[in-house]
Parts: C-alpha cells; sequence; structure tokens
C-alpha cells in the first residue's frame, strides 16, 4: 500500500491528462454562452441556454472522470467504476475536485485491497474470469461510495452551515481580513464547498452591500488569469498538458468561471493551491480598498457593464493575476516536491 501512495503524483497527473479536455470543452462553451447572453448570467433560454447545458455536463463529467483515472492509474480497470462512481458522488455533494481527487484514491485503494485478499484465496477459474468486471466493481463501488457519503458528505454539509454562520459574523471587520477570507476560500476548492459558500454569501448580501459581490467577482478569476499568464511567463515550469491548459483559461478566467485553475491544481495542489489562494486574496482586498460595487451574481471581467469604479476592479484583477503568476514561479523553484528531492 505504501508503494502505492508513494506514486501519488503520477496518479494525479495520469487522472488530469484524462480530465483537460471535459474542463476545457465544458468550460469555454459555459463561458461562450454567459458571454453572449444578455447579462452576466447563465441563459435561461433558447441557443444559448443549450449551449450552457453541455458545458455544465463537461464541468460535471470531468471530477467522475478525474477520479476514475486516478484509480485506474493505481489498480488498472477495476478502479475505474468505483473512483468514477465515488467523484460523481463527491461532486454532488459539494465536495469539489478536492472531493473527487479523495474519492479516487479511495477507490484505488479499497480496490487493492480486494484484489490482494483474491489473490490469498483459492478461486475457481471459471469465477476469476467475472472477478475484475463483476464482483470487484461492485464490492469496490459499494465500500467506496460508502466512505465517501460517510467520510466526505456529512462533514462537507456540516463544514459548509458552519462556515455561512461564520462569514455572516464577520461582517464589519476589516476589509483586509474580509477580503482575504473570502479571496482564499474562493482560490481553495475552485467550485467546491469553501468557494460556493463565499460566492453565496456575497450573493445574498448584494442588494445591501455589493462590494463583497465585486471582491468576490474579481478573486474568481485570477486564478485561471494567474495560471494562464504563468504559462507564458514562466514556461519551464509546467508541463505540456498545462501548458496546452493555459490557453482555455484564459478565456474561463475573463468569464469568471474558476475551474479553470484546476487542471493545474489538481497536478500540484500543493504548490499551486497556496499560489492561487494568495492572488485571489490580493484581488478582494484590493477590489475592497477601491470600493468597487458588481451589481450581478457573476465573476470576472464580462461583468464589467454593471460595475462601479471600472479602474479600481481592473486593477485588482491585475494585481491578483500577477500575484498568483509569481507566487507559483515562486513556490515551483523554492519547494521542490518529495519525488524531486
Amino acid at each position: 500500500m505504501l508503494k502505492l501512495l508513494k506514486n501519488t503524483k503520477r496518479h494525479f497527473m495520469t487522472g488530469v491528462s484524462y480530465m483537460v479536455p471535459f474542463v476545457v470543452a465544458g468550460g469555454v462553451l459555459l463561458a461562450l454562452a454567459v458571454m453572449f447572453n444578455d447579462h452576466a448570467a447563465i441563459p435561461e433560454s433558447g441557443f444559448l441556454k443549450a449551449m450552457s447545458q453541455i458545458g455544465m455536463a463537461g464541468l460535471t463529467l470531468f471530477i467522475p472522470i478525474l477520479a476514475g483515472f486516478i484509480a485506474w492509474s493505481m489498480v488498472d480497470k477495476p478502479g475505474i467504476a468505483p473512483g468514477a462512481i465515488g467523484g460523481l458522488m463527491a461532486y454532488q455533494m459539494g465536495a469539489g475536485f478536492l472531493g473527487g481527487m479523495l474519492a479516487g484514491i479511495i477507490a484505488g485503494l479499497v480496490v487493492w485491497l480486494l484484489l490482494a485478499i483474491i489473490a490469498r484465496l483459492k478461486i475457481p477459474v471459471f469465477l476469476r474470469m467475472v472477478l475484475p468486471i463483476f464482483i470487484i466493481p461492485l464490492i469496490g463501488t459499494f465500500v467506496t461510495g460508502m466512505a465517501v457519503y460517510y467520510i466526505i458528505g456529512d462533514p462537507i454539509a456540516g463544514m459548509m452551515k458552519w462556515l455561512s454562520a461564520w462569514l455572516a459574523n464577520m461582517q464589519g471587520v476589516s476589509f483586509i481580513i474580509l477580503g482575504g477570507i473570502l479571496g482564499c476560500m474562493i482560490a481553495v476548492d475552485m467550485g467546491g464547498p469553501m468557494n460556493k459558500t463565499a460566492f453565496f454569501f456575497a450573493v445574498a448580501l448584494i442588494s445591501t452591500n455589493p462590494q463583497l459581490m465585486a471582491a468576490v467577482a474579481a478573486a474568481d478569476c485570477t486564478p485561471p488569469l494567474g495560471l494562464a499568464l504563468a504559462t507564458f511567463m514562466f514556461k519551464g515550469i509546467f508541463n505540456d498538458v498545462e501548458r496546452e491548459a493555459g490557453k482555455p483559461a484564459i478565456i474561463m478566467g475573463f468569464m469568471g468561471i474558476t475551474e479553470g485553475a484546476i487542471p493545474f491544481a489538481a497536478a500540484d495542489p500543493v504548490r499551486v493551491i497556496p499560489a492561487i489562494m494568495l492572488g485571489s486574496a490580493v484581488a478582494a482586498i484590493s477590489s475592497l480598498w477601491f470600493g468597487a460595487t458588481n451589481a450581478a451574481p457573476w465573476g470576472g471581467l464580462i461583468v464589467l457593464p454593471v460595475v462601479s469604479n471600472h479602474f479600481g476592479y481592473i486593477v485588482s484583477v491585475i494585481a491578483g493575476t500577477l500575484t498568483t503568476a509569481i507566487a507559483v514561479k515562486v513556490l515551483k523553484t523554492v519547494v521542490k516536491p518529495r519525488d524531486e528531492q
């Protein structure tokens, strides 16, 4: 088992390589649908609604694909079904891509254990033929699903309730503290429970405190924009898959789709996530300092028509983007992963 976990980075990279086309196709189609809509929101009718539905399907599928192929990298074909189903459950429970990665690891370990147990048993030849296509996926999926439900699901639900109440009590504190907290929450899981809690907290106060919505909107787009910028400024710190992911990340960043940064974070969470958290915190704090407001429940640069203080908002996005790019360069240069040491 230790040998299996020792190659965790390789398993993550395998999952990322299969996941990227889903993120790119889904994210860009959703971004285009929002861009051509009359206002910064998901279209509610017509051709653009159909396009947005296709995009959201891609952004729903990428987490099961990520989890399924992490498990596949660990234990081959028997791990795909438990991993993908566990990843879908993690998505449905609001655990985001980090929950999906954990589901993939759990599935791989469960199936590896099942294979180890079966290898020690004397099983008839005819039964061994159905083990990889029936018995192992069935038991592996059941055990993985129950683990995801109880280990990820219940704690996530409780954490979201606590975070919402905690943020409500944070109103009135220094804008630096509040902006830093909101920016970090937006970036840490990119569409997961932290991100959604911060986003919907700002949406709930959009009529009374639109400055918070502007801060969240600015923080929302800096992870993909900052990493896309880094792939052009510092090409050597990324592999081919990441460099290609940087191009569609520009579009997703402009449209406020934070998931454009996930291929980078899933491949190297230890160094990428702190960098994008710092960049988003800078963007949110800067936006609050400039006093920008946002009247739309969306993020990115697409909301500029309904943003006040355009200069302050754009400067905040640029500051967060540059901070992210420079931070990821520094962290990838200074902090070496264990397999490189």
